[in-house]
């Protein structure tokens, strides 16, 4: 029995024990000499593992009496979270080498996320559910305030663990409600406690304090207010990892949370779901138009983008989960490409982080603007870029679930959030001349902007076939 539960968490067990043995061994071997390397190393290894997942997974396995469930839909996640963070770590290395910021512990700490992470969107158990939130969340504070010596760095480490501490007392608080009036702490028990008629108040208070905790890992309104700080103060490949992996794996365990252990009831938790969809999609559409700073319009941005996803949630369909899915993996795509610019933003060798700083940068830098164009345009959902077709889907499954008033709002926020955006595309083109930006000199980052651009493009024909994957992810978890 134990050695079939190991199994089937053989891909986490793994991600553990490199992240421990490289811990030990940059120690024992001089420490950040080696950091270069193991970015790298870690990054080749996520690839690996998730191309494992992807391939050898099959049908739906279930380990430790029901607490670590892995079916399509954690496959999915985690092929989407492994293969970002892998992206992440390319496109930072350089950045924090150059700035001696590339300490060995950094590669480290993201692989205890993706651990986290991993076991966040496989958990069958509110306990199981806790231990990953918290590995993930215990890491990403720490990476947070890497830059040691900036006041920024350490504000944004500081603010994103207090308010992260309290989130998780939210969590804890409704998990121990919920505990309290179903008499177990596994979604298996919690669904037939529940049942498909009348949920007890204690029992829908404890849903409403999860869905809170929860909802700060996705930055949605009103539990937003540490993302613009954490995302401008955090060194930006971390503010790149951020704004990638992590989203998606809470976006992923909100959907386990609220389907495998609260499914009967969709009536009770789709109102709570609706609201935060709608407070952020407007909150960040209108808060980003009048940010100078391109990473808290990115923030702003994050937050717009998790209410769309929030929307395909809300619908508590299994095609509304299809569409969560897909939306979350074209814009992990998207937040790539678009980080990948900024990094490449220089003057003088030091980062800007100013939007006017782009006055007039397509006469410099004409493929890199173009590229840029492309991703801007797809992030705000601009036909027939693949980002519309992602907004296309959590639009459909609102309607089709009934909420058309959801779906006109979602329209209407997506206009707003537009100009954000286009704004930029004036600057590149049309803006006037001003501070000259250094021209790019990685390799890498080009490589990543060009390529999140052509998928943008490209991924417009079947979108690379991740709507069949989405659909049997989305089926699985929605019987």
């Amino acid at each position: 029995m134990i050695q079939a539960d190991l199994n089937i968490i053989l891909p986490e067990i793994l991600l553990a024990i490199y992240a421990m043995v490289a811990l030990v061994g940059a120690v024992y071997t001089g420490k950040d000499r080696l950091a270069s390397l193991m970015t790298w190393v870690t990054a080749v290894l996520f690839v690996l593992v998730a191309s494992w997942i992807g391939v050898s997974g099959s049908g739906e396995n279930v380990a430790f009496n029901g607490m670590f469930h892995d079916d399509a839909f954690s496959r999915f996640a985690k092929v989407t979270i492994l293969l970002s963070a892998a992206a992440v770590l390319a496109i930072g290395q350089e950045y924090m080498s150059r700035r001696g910021m590339l300490r060995f512990e950094y590669p480290v700490l993201v692989t205890l996320s993706a651990v986290g992470m991993m076991m966040m969107v496989s958990a069958g158990d509110l306990m199981a559910l806790y231990m990953g939130l918290e590995l993930q969340s215990l890491s990403l504070y720490v990476i947070a305030s890497m830059r040691r010596d900036s006041v920024r760095s350490s504000e944004a480490g500081l603010k994103y663990f207090v308010l992260g501490a309290l989130s998780s007392g939210l969590l804890l608080y409704g998990s121990s409600l919920i505990y309290g009036f179903s008499g177990t702490t596994l979604f298996s028990g919690i669904i037939e406690a529940v049942g498909h008629g009348h949920v007890s108040l204690g029992m829908l208070f404890g849903l409403t304090f999860v869905t809170a905790g929860l909802a700060f890992k996705v930055s949605a309104v009103p539990f937003h207010m540490w993302t613009p700080d954490v995302y401008e103060g955090s060194p930006t490949p971390v503010t790149a990892f951020f704004a990638t992996a992590p989203k998606v794996a809470a976006m992923a365990l909100f959907a386990r949370v609220l389907h495998d252990a609260f499914g009967g009831v969709v009536s009770q938790w789709q109102q709570i779901l609706v609201a935060l969809s709608v407070l952020s999609m407007f909150l960040g559409a209108v808060a980003a138009i009048g940010q100078t700073n391109i990473k808290r319009m990115m923030a702003y941005s994050s937050i717009a983008h998790m209410g769309y996803a929030l929307m395909g949630l809300a619908a508590g369909t299994a095609f509304g989960v299809q569409s969560m899915l897909i939306y979350m993996a074209i814009y992990v795509t998207m937040n790539i490409g678009t980080f990948a610019f900024i990094l490449s933003m220089e003057k003088d060798g030091q980062p800007v982080t100013d939007i006017q700083s782009l006055n007039m940068y397509s006469k410099r830098e004409p493929a890199k603007a173009l590229a840029m164009l492309i991703l801007l345009f797809s992030l705000a959902g601009v036909p027939p870029l693949v980002g519309f077709f992602g907004k296309f889907y959590v639009l459909r499954a609102a309607y089709d679930a009934g909420l058309v008033w959801l779906a006109v709002l979602g329209v209407v926020a997506s206009v707003i959030g537009a100009f954000y955006y286009l704004r930029i595309v004036y600057y590149m083109y049309f803006g006037e001349e001003g501070e000259v930006l250094d021209k790019g000199r990685s390799p890498i980052l080009w490589g990543a902007l060009m390529a999140s651009a052509a998928i943008m493009l490209v991924g417009v024909v079947n979108l690379f076939g991740i709507e069949s994957i989405a659909q049997a992810a989305a089926a699985t978890l929605v019987n």
